[in-house]
């Protein structure tokens, strides 16, 4: 009997959230968080869940603006080294997204190891942004270079870290933050006090936020005035800006 050759695994988009606009005018990839090592299928339902509230949130804050919001599902459940396979895959996901709407600003938005992937793949020309929430990244090490930032120029971008996150250390996304912020200006942090990896506490703060800064970036929207002062202060305040409880109570999309 003929050996059956094994599947090519792809990566894909999840299905629009919300209705999908009649003229997309841009495009937010939604990127799960991952494992460092794992050539395991990423259970679908599970990876998206933790990126989907957010996703629906953006949705319809961009609805009247012609925004799309899609999940990437990965190849891989690992980043896997130097195949950095969930960095790989959302540079597929823009692609896509280029071959289906044409030429519209991107958002690259990752939690977790997402986050990383989605800092490594903000160069491609058709990135305008990049939010990077709780982000995995690796510790300082003298024999590996470090995390890349230039591909990062000419982005705005966005890191949020919870202060008591247990999983990833919120001291390595300043640090990333304050060498980005050397490269490129429009980079900024925010800090969600007392709050952990999964940022359950200020969540509504949190998603408040990051539709604002997306908001603002691919539709022209007015930033609200701590997304302002946080782009143009100077390190470190800049890049440890609290996060005020109730953040975006006010906000009207």
């Amino acid at each position: 009997m003929a050996q059956q050759a094994t599947p090519v695994r792809t990566a894909r988009l999840g299905r629009t959230l919300g209705p999908e606009p009649a003229t997309v005018s841009g495009v937010v990839l939604l990127l799960p968080g991952g494992e460092e090592v794992s050539a395991r299928r990423p259970a679908p339902v599970l990876a998206a869940s933790s990126v989907r509230a957010l996703g629906r949130r953006l949705a319809r804050a961009g609805r009247g603006e012609g925004l799309a919001a899609h999940v990437v599902h990965y190849r891989y459940r690992g980043w896997n080294g130097s195949e950095a396979h969930l960095a790989r895959d959302a540079a597929w996901a823009v692609e896509e997204v280029v071959r289906r709407y044409g030429d519209v600003p991107v958002c690259l938005a990752g939690l977790d190891m997402g986050g990383r992937a989605a800092l490594h793949a903000g160069g491609h020309e058709a990135v305008d942004s990049v939010v990077a929430i709780a982000p995995w990244l690796p510790e300082d090490d003298v024999a590996v270079s470090p995390e890349p930032v230039k591909q990062l120029v000419g982005r705005r971008v966005l890191l949020v870290h919870g202060t008591n996150d247990g999983r990833t250390d919120p001291e390595l996304s300043f640090r990333f933050a304050a060498r980005a912020k050397k490269a490129n200006r429009d980079v900024c942090r925010f800090e969600v006090h007392s709050d952990g990896h999964g940022l359950h506490q200020y969540r509504s703060e949190v998603h408040s936020l990051v539709c604002d800064f997306v908001m603002g970036t691919l539709f022209g929207r007015a930033f609200s005035r701590p997304v302002q002062d946080a782009l143009a202060a100077p390190p470190p305040l800049g890049l440890r800006m609290p996060l005020a409880a109730g953040f975006g109570k006010s906000l009207r999309w």
